[in-house]
């Protein structure tokens, strides 16, 4: 399971990369996996104002649908269509072409750094 130490996540298992007030967001290797065949993705708009920690979306597998947390506060500028034409980039590279929203921040909380989210992964598997 891969865990970039250069990303943020959440005990929900999101994955946050900031550059320049736009965070990336997506679901960690670890939910992929959990989840198994991604088939259906659901994500906000664009333009839409999400607070941190809110459900924002859905994804749904052969296994389960899970809620979709948005890991900070601010308006989403980008959706990426490649992941909702196609959901299975979800489980083939969640970190790269599975990317799923962008989003202006304006408020970002405390996250998880790799470490933590390995030490919180390792005590769920």
């Amino acid at each position: 399971m891969s865990i970039p130490n250069d990303l943020h996540y959440t005990a929900e298992h999101e994955w946050l990369s900031l550059s320049d007030g736009v965070a990336t967001v997506g679901i960690t290797d670890f939910a992929a996996q959990a989840l198994g065949d991604v088939v259906y993705v659901q994500v906000p708009t664009v333009g839409s104002s999400l607070s941190a920690g809110e459900a924002c979306g859905e994804i749904e597998s052969t296994k389960s649908v899970s809620d979709l947390y948005c890991p900070a506060a601010g308006e989403v500028v980008e959706v990426n269509d490649a992941a909702i034409d196609d959901p299975a980039l979800l489980n083939t590279d969640p970190f790269g072409a599975g990317w799923l929203f962008r989003l202006r921040v304006s408020d970002v909380p405390e996250l998880l750094d790799a470490a933590a989210y390995r030490a919180l992964t390792s005590a769920a598997s």
